[in-house]
């Protein structure tokens, strides 16, 4: 089989999580071959991710073959790349802890903090420097790449790199819509009897912006399942729902869904993304105390069990390089893959991203970074146009995104007042008085000290 040679930058390249899952789907992809050029803050961690990136590679199911390489430099790492990708910790778990944890002094509870609320603010203004440097560096040293974002805070991230480089050709990818088609694949089975093979049998349109992402349609086999899901939200709001259930309580990244349950009733979209994430975007309903979230069926995700599962993955990688039997090649379950496929040529597809509004959301603002469907071909992602959003979920929407483009805009123009009057405005910090939310801004140091 003919194979397509190239060449990826992949920013991050220390990564402990994503890394991992691209290599294990490019080993899986007789169709692609090339070079990985590794670039991250912490050269060993690169280091670390090359020797791991080659032995995947070099494994005997391997079909796609790669050299995996750490370099020292950004721009040597764009230089002439065809694809770049970004998944970056902007900042330390030390920073984390402030961003999540902080707030609680004044009773906000975050079960994420990495995208609203005050986390997501303060990270956001850690984040707008690096991604307007990456925006930079990737206009001088690879233009024509296409760029594929993982970082969170989504929507802020991918937007600044437009505002450092407007022609660049960047995407914002995420897995919480899949994971809506997988719980609707298992409606599908309860109540019309039937096996879904794959979760993309379950057709949808997106809407919305990244982790408060909405689904205006459903389908499966041109059956409309938003009949279906209404009498199933009634039917588990109180008790939520799980494949297998009680199963939340065994990982943070676990709910048995009755936050998106409630919000259908209330708004009749079908929200898509999880509990985690869609608590953070409302006024603290879901989030007044660890009590209530607890009763809601859903946690917060603390930076201890991140540290903990940081020091797992480590340990995880350090057990591939005395026994290779450890790796066993699996498909990951994400898209880039599948996306870098697309924009080589090779195999169209229709997916959800996070792209600059073109008018396929015609009541959001345009050029802000919206989650819709796109449909990615050769050197080409075109959004696809879904129905306006319902004025009241739009107002949601319209709030978060001018409050994100605010907080761009202060840290571009080194606007502190702003920066401040986003911050208060966030319905999570909005929950308590304004002297309080002035206060929190201050002691979080959310303009932070190199502003």
């Amino acid at each position: 089989m003919a194979t397509n040679t190239i060449k990826i930058a992949y920013i991050g390249g220390g990564s402990q999580g994503w890394a991992r899952r691209l290599m294990y789907d490019l080993a899986l992809e007789p169709r692609l071959s090339g070079t990985i050029a590794l670039y991250d803050i912490n050269l060993n961690a690169a280091k670390t991710n090359q020797r791991i990136g080659t032995l995947i590679s070099n494994h005997p199911d391997a079909t796609g073959k790669w050299t995996y390489e750490a370099i020292p430099t950004i721009e040597e790492a764009l230089k002439d790349a065809d694809f770049v990708i970004i998944s970056i910790l902007p900042g330390t778990f030390a920073d984390m802890a402030m961003d999540v944890h902080f707030p609680e002094k004044y009773g906000i509870y975050q079960s994420v903090g990495d995208t609203v609320g005050p986390g997501g603010i303060r990270r956001a203004v850690r984040s707008i420097p690096m991604f307007m440097e990456i925006g930079e560096q990737i206009k001088l040293h690879c233009p024509d790449a296409w760029v594929i974002n993982y970082t969170n805070p989504m929507s802020v991230c991918t937007r600044t790199l437009y505002k450092a480089f407007p022609q660049i050709k960047a995407i914002g990818c995420c897995h919480e819509v899949f994971e809506t088609q997988h719980l609707l694949a298992n409606m599908a089975e309860e109540m019309l009897g039937v096996t879904v093979e794959n979760r993309k049998d379950i057709k949808v349109s997106v809407t919305g912006i990244n982790h408060f992402t909405w689904i205006n349609e459903a389908s499966y086999q041109n059956i409309d399942l938003f009949p279906l899901y209404a009498r199933f939200a009634e039917k588990y709001v109180h008790t939520g729902f799980e494949k297998e259930q009680g199963k939340w309580e065994e990982s943070v990244f676990h709910s048995s869904n009755r936050v998106k349950f409630d919000l259908f009733r209330k708004y009749r979209l079908i929200a898509a993304a999880g509990d985690r994430h869609l608590a953070e975007f409302m006024p603290p309903v879901y989030l007044k105390n660890p009590q209530t979230v607890n009763d809601w069926k859903f946690h917060l995700t603390t930076v201890d069990f991140r540290v903990k599962d940081q020091q797992r993955k480590i340990a995880e990688n350090e057990e591939v390089f005395t026994d290779d039997t450890k790796i066993v090649l699996e498909p990951s379950g994400e898209e880039g893959v599948e996306i870098l496929l697309a924009l080589l040529g090779i195999e169209d597809l229709v997916t959800n991203v996070n792209f600059p509004n073109k008018g396929q959301i015609q009541n959001l603002p345009n050029e802000a970074i919206v989650e819709t469907n796109a449909l990615i071909r050769k050197n080409s992602v075109q959004p696809v146009r879904t129905n306006d959003i319902p004025l009241d979920v739009a107002n949601m929407v319209n709030r978060h995104i001018l409050n994100q483009e605010a907080v761009i805009q202060a840290v571009l123009t080194k606007d502190k007042n702003l920066a401040r009057n986003a911050f208060v405005n966030d319905p999570l910090i909005a929950a308590i008085s304004y002297e309080d939310a002035v206060s929190l801004f201050e002691e979080m140091d959310v303009w932070q000290q190199d502003q």
